[in-house]
């Protein structure tokens, strides 16, 4: 089986674009990304899109229409917050099993100011998870950080310093939809949504896209190597059945799971990690993550806030781009956005928020319902 390199990524700067289709918005990130990598639409093989909202509607086929239509194949994705970095797993399958050399990946979105985000299309009756409280995301990842602060003791103050690093981190990203810090007493005083996540702790709905182009490595060779970064694993996980409380969704398993795979296959371990993209759709959330992806202790994520490790600078950056707190959270597209990410710093083109000497780094994603993907990826020794 080949070995899969990411040779050309991109990402628009994401905002809020009214006066735009969908299928234009993907069509700029395509376009980049193929720049990016020195090729055109002619040279790639297939086609795998991810987007949420407009899934029924072949979004894949409308970005071609925009650039280029070749007759090749295209799959269309959905998973949840997910969608975009199982759309990326899908064109890693296809070079991994030898079908194609060259894929393009587009993740898309069209949010706009979508208000609070909660489960949809599961039918009448009543559901089997989330039969008390609210199955909108703020109260999930609300009763997920307060069940954090009865195990461990972890504070209001110490899940808003993560929204406090994470505009800051945004300053130095030109594509953040936000580019503001925050400081703690702002981000602790502002509007409350779902104790303990404020306003300023929930992520940013907006338009966006992202884009990569994927090769075999006896393509990446003919290409080049010089800025290839390697996909030394590509896992995706749903939840096990489990014996366990049914009132709220347990927004845990799925990662750790998915982290002690993506370890195994890549053949590192969170210790050799230098960066991290992770799915801060909350504050509350990071902090869980931590210690989901084995960064730290149970029970220590909040110390590792408190000595900003996890900052630009620290022993394990998380979230340098901003995150989805302040760069922004479009479904679809935001997968493929920590693989941007991942890969320009690997590639040491990140500029002001460069993490310096970056060898490994780590993406994930999480959709409730539910569904997490990992990457892992390496820098190509020149």
């Amino acid at each position: 089986m080949s070995d899969v390199y990411v040779i050309g990524t991109d990402m628009i700067r994401f905002g809020r674009f009214p006066e735009k289709k969908v299928e234009d918005i993907g069509a700029e990130a395509a376009l980049m990304a193929l720049d990016d990598a020195g090729l055109g639409v002619r040279d790639m093989q297939a086609l795998y899109c991810g987007n949420l909202f407009q899934a029924n509607a072949m979004v894949g086929q409308r970005i071609l229409q925009e650039i280029g239509q070749t007759g090749i194949p295209v799959t269309n994705t959905a998973n949840a917050c997910a969608t975009g970095a199982t759309a990326l797993r899908g064109a890693w399958m296809s070079i991994k099993a030898g079908v194609y050399d060259l894929v393009l990946v587009v993740g898309v979105e069209q949010l706009g100011k979508a208000g609070l985000l909660g489960g949809a299309g599961g039918g009448g009756g009543i559901p089997k998870e989330g039969l008390l409280g609210s199955g909108l995301m703020p109260a999930v990842f609300a009763e997920a950080g307060m069940e954090h602060a009865r195990k461990y003791g972890t504070t209001f103050e110490q899940f808003a310093k993560v929204s406090v690093k994470n505009h800051r981190h945004s300053t130095r990203n030109p594509k953040s939809m936000y580019r503001n810090e925050t400081p703690l007493e702002m981000v602790m005083g502002a509007e409350m949504i779902a104790y303990p996540n404020t306003k300023l702790m929930c992520s940013v709905n907006v338009d966006g896209s992202a884009a990569a182009v994927l090769a075999s490595e006896k393509k990446a060779k003919q290409l080049g190597l010089k800025r290839a970064v390697k996909v030394k694993a590509s896992i995706l996980t749903s939840d096990r059945f489990t014996q366990r409380d049914f009132t709220m969704p347990d927004v845990n398993t799925c990662t750790r799971e998915a982290a002690k795979k993506a370890y195994e296959m890549s053949g590192v371990g969170p210790d050799d990690i230098n960066l991290i993209e992770l799915h801060d759709c909350f504050a509350t959330a990071e902090i869980l993550h931590y210690e989901n992806l084995g960064i730290c202790k149970d029970g220590d994520a909040g110390r590792l806030i408190d000595e900003k490790q996890t900052y630009l600078g620290g022993r394990i950056p998380v979230n340098v781009s901003g995150g989805l707190l302040s760069k922004g959270h479009p479904l679809g597209a935001t997968g493929i956005a920590n693989i941007y990410e991942v890969t320009t710093h690997l590639r040491g083109e990140a500029g002001k928020r460069q993490v310096q000497g970056a060898r490994h780094g780590l993406t994930h994603v999480i959709g409730l319902g539910s569904a997490c993907a990992i990457h892992v990826l390496e820098k190509v020794a020149s």
